[in-house]
């Protein structure tokens, strides 16, 4: 019988080496690493079978967590390699056999400079309230971002955080911050659960991992309003589309109210991509909505379609627009200008600018 042990460290330590950012395992096909973006399969390993996927399954998941997925064939874990690095993962069934994708969580936590974000972003870890979203698609960097500014927190300021998450991703150690980390599933049922207990908790930064239903929403919303300092993400584009889905979350008669809480309590909304950079690697392409007195009435007012402009216009206060951040990396040699047409939700004014 192989040894499953030896299989899934001789992976692990494959997308050290290679400095991958994710692993995937399927039935039928040789192990595959993403590279800077780039999908590879690992030509010197033998394809899977389903044997190899279930022996590979029990290294990642303990007994209960592997039957409950036998039956619902959806999991979503993290997994820790030695003191080395984590993992986030999810396991899954495709044509009745199983999939399991794994991405790498680095164990040091990067500060805003070092991931080449835009210092504006640390005013954010400084406020006393208000609510930050990092939004963009899956695998953009939104989870290492709130971990910066988390971490940064957690170096200057004794406050108490807590992060709800599905699964626990970053591992924060206390500095001048108690940070208490709870995992869905794990440490609490579910997300809205965990936020109805924050209230008892005496807490000052919350940070939720993702937020998926009204509810979670509304509580969040509801956080910041009393005075926390909450911070989360969610998988939209751009700031304009991420205020609509919040308040389309609700059903019509709740939409004003959540309108009117989100013009209030809102405090920005980043969002950001990582492009493949021509020396090598990846770089973020960013843009920045502040919520001041313009678009908190065009929040309440049903008029998010400006937001763009007031994006576009407000480089003084701090915004930062996607396609002058693109035309920006272009200008500097970073990326191409293929891979900045490519990110851009409007090709034709980034067009303009280079």
């Amino acid at each position: 019988m192989p040894n499953y042990t030896q299989k899934l460290q001789q992976l692990i330590e494959t997308v050290i080496a290679q400095g991958a950012s994710d692993l995937h395992l399927s039935v039928g096909v040789q192990p595959m690493i993403r590279v800077s973006g780039q999908l590879t399969p690992l030509l010197n390993e033998t394809k899977l079978t389903q044997e190899d996927m279930l022996g590979l399954l029990t290294q990642l998941l303990p007994p209960e967590r592997k039957e409950l997925f036998l039956k619902t064939q959806e999991a979503d874990f993290s997994f820790s390699y030695g003191e080395k690095v984590r993992f986030r993962g999810n396991a899954y069934v495709e044509r009745g056999t199983v999939g399991v994708a794994l991405r790498l969580i680095p164990r040091d936590i990067r500060t805003i400079q070092e991931l080449k974000l835009p210092p504006v972003l640390e005013t954010f870890a400084q406020r006393e309230q208000g609510f930050f979203l990092v939004v963009g698609p899956v695998g953009q960097g939104k989870t290492t971002t709130l971990a910066a500014l988390i971490e940064k927190i957690n170096m200057e300021r004794a406050e108490h955080i807590i992060t709800i998450e599905d699964p626990i991703e970053y591992l924060f150690e206390n500095k001048k911050s108690l940070i208490e980390q709870r995992e869905v599933r794990v440490d609490t049922a579910d997300f809205p659960v965990a936020l109805q207990s924050v209230f008892r908790q005496d807490v000052d930064v919350l940070m939720i991992g993702e937020m998926r239903t009204p509810e979670t929403i509304s509580t969040a919303v509801t956080a910041a309003e009393t005075g926390h300092l909450v911070f989360s993400t969610l998988h939209t584009n751009n700031a304009a589309q991420t205020i609509d889905r919040i308040i389309d979350t609700f059903p019509a008669n709740q939409q004003d109210q959540i309108r009117v809480q989100l013009a209030v309590s809102l405090a920005g909304i980043f969002s950001q991509r990582l492009i493949p950079r021509i020396s090598g690697g990846l770089i973020p392409a960013y843009e920045l909505l502040l919520n001041n007195n313009a678009v908190s009435n065009l929040i309440r007012e049903k008029r998010t379609h400006e937001i763009q402009t007031v994006i576009e216009t407000g480089a003084d206060e701090g915004m930062i627009d996607m396609n002058r951040c693109l035309a920006d990396l272009v200008r500097q040699g970073e990326i191409t200008p293929e891979s900045a047409y490519s990110r851009s939700w409007n090709p034709k004014t980034l067009e303009r600018l280079l």
